[in-house]
């Protein structure tokens, strides 16, 4: 679980900020997009939530939070396994391992994952994704 708030104020924050942070958020749930405010000393400080995952988040002691300046929205991920290829198309993009495919949003959200036999190919048209997988299968998935 992954929370990135931006400070919607002017200050410099302490090292120690996140630990406190997590300590007055443990327990609320968040979702992405609302702005939040966090009583820290008796003075009211608002966050914006940049991004939740998932996106309605109930914040626990391993839930890993950061903070974020930019107006730029920068996410990092890691998988356990190699990537084998990234398809953008207009909905997102597309992960493909080497016998799974993982469609993403452009947040970063999970649409769809899915694990193919004898994986392929896989092609983007528009919202569809098309997975060649078990020597003759098509497998088409169209994403809202």
């Amino acid at each position: 679980m992954r929370l990135i708030l931006k400070p919607l104020f002017e200050a410099e924050l302490p090292a120690d900020f996140l630990e406190i942070l997590k300590t007055k958020l443990n327990g609320r749930e968040l979702r992405e997009g609302e702005t939040i405010t966090v009583d820290i000393l008796g003075k009211p400080l608002r966050f914006e939530v940049a991004y939740a995952e998932p996106r309605v988040l109930k914040v626990k002691k391993n839930t890993r939070i950061e903070i974020s300046r930019s107006p730029i929205s920068l996410i990092e991920m890691e998988f356990e396994r190699e990537i084998e290829g990234l398809v953008p198309f207009s909905g997102g993009f597309v992960i493909v391992f080497k016998d799974e495919v993982l469609i993403l949003n452009r947040k970063g959200h999970k649409i769809f994952n899915k694990q193919f036999e004898k994986l392929k190919e896989v092609k983007t048209s528009g919202n569809s994704v098309a997975v060649v997988h078990d020597d003759k299968k098509l497998t088409l998935i169209h994403v809202p």
